[in-house]
């Protein structure tokens, strides 16, 4: 592989870290931080140059904070927006082109143009080219993913591709300030995949196994049980060598054909349940549509306005085989949400 030198001078060029200063604030124009850093945003940013060029730069301390989704409880690590937003954001101008060359095709999560939406026509299209013949999935996850990534081996992946001492001095001395990978910082995810990239280009050009990732969440299919055991002691051997865990909670089962189908079951993945032949909501996603719609119709919210309020799910839902869902929840506001022009 190609490695990549003379990215130093072009992280801490001066056009580029303006950049960095406007995509940093998008939506966050009113954000305590970004006032603050406008009161001497022309001084703040010629010291933030400087500190980035002759790597005296030091990471911010982070602010721990607990977000819900739901039943689920996570610690992120939050950093002040100056000087260290606007730092990630410029070395991600810059590095994020050049790791998005290394991702393979089947790597969706925090990459432009991908995500959720893209992911889950993968895994439809994958299901229809096994049409005929048996399917099974091996699902697997990691043990505390980003907690337990090693230093060492996280700055050792990233020089396969990058060759440049002042770009991996910026890069390292992030990696230590933090114990793992940062959860909510900007890189973490970025750096994520590309520890990860290594193992599924193995699967897809040496073993020929199809499969798909979504974080730290992968799952890979074969018309074969053994087939897929061979690809398990590999993303085990994987796992080992980069200091990673394989939560044991992995499986190898057939994919039922639809929900009536007892010889199976749905792959749950993103959000969704696959079937052979259909595509359903997850429950909780499901539930908490149904709630959102309920409070909004006690507060008289109908049509358009209905429509901007549950975009999230509507997302969700009209990616999958949820026609019967959205009429039975939305009643008679059905046709003015999923059409709003009728409205």
């Amino acid at each position: 592989m190609k490695r990549i030198g003379n990215l130093h001078c072009k992280i801490t060029d001066r056009g580029n870290v303006e950049l960095a200063d406007r995509n940093a604030r998008r939506g966050k124009s009113s954000n305590y931080g970004v006032r603050l850093h406008d009161r001497n945003r022309e001084k703040n940013i010629n010291e933030l140059i400087a500190a980035m060029g002759d790597l005296t730069i030091r990471t911010s301390p982070y602010t721990e904070e607990t977000i819900s989704n739901g039943a689920k409880k996570r610690n992120i690590s939050k950093l002040p927006y100056y000087p260290d937003l606007i730092r990630t954001h410029a070395e991600s101008q810059v590095l994020a082109p050049l790791w998005r060359k290394v991702y393979p095709y089947n790597t969706y999560s925090c990459i432009p143009g991908r995500g959720i939406s893209a992911c889950a026509e993968r895994v439809k299209k994958i299901i229809r080219k096994y049409d005929g013949k048996p399917l099974y999935a091996l699902t697997t996850d990691i043990q505390k993913f980003y907690q337990s990534i090693d230093h060492e081996t996280m700055k050792q992946v990233i020089r396969k591709k990058l060759k440049c001492d002042g770009a991996l001095a910026l890069l390292d001395e992030q990696i230590e300030s933090h114990s793992g990978m940062v959860i909510g910082g900007y890189l973490s995810p970025q750096m994520a995949n590309l520890l990860l990239s290594y193992l599924i280009h193995y699967v897809n050009r040496v073993m020929k196994v199809d499969c798909v990732e979504y974080a730290d969440d992968i799952v890979y299919f074969s018309d074969s049980k053994q087939r897929l055991r061979e690809v398990l002691e590999v993303v085990m051997e994987y796992y080992a060598e980069h200091s990673l865990t394989l939560k044991s909670n992995w499986q190898i089962f057939p994919i039922a054909v639809n929900r009536q189908d007892r010889n199976g079951r749905a792959l749950d993945f993103i959000g969704f349940k696959f079937y052979r032949k259909q595509t359903l909501l997850r429950k909780h996603i499901k539930q908490n549509l149904c709630r959102k719609v309920a409070r909004l119709r006690k507060k008289g919210v109908h049509g358009k306005e209905l429509r901007i309020r549950i975009s999230a799910w509507l997302g969700w839902a009209m990616a999958c085989d949820s026609k019967h869902l959205l009429k039975t929840i939305l009643k008679e506001d059905y046709e003015s949400v999923l059409r709003p022009k009728a409205c």
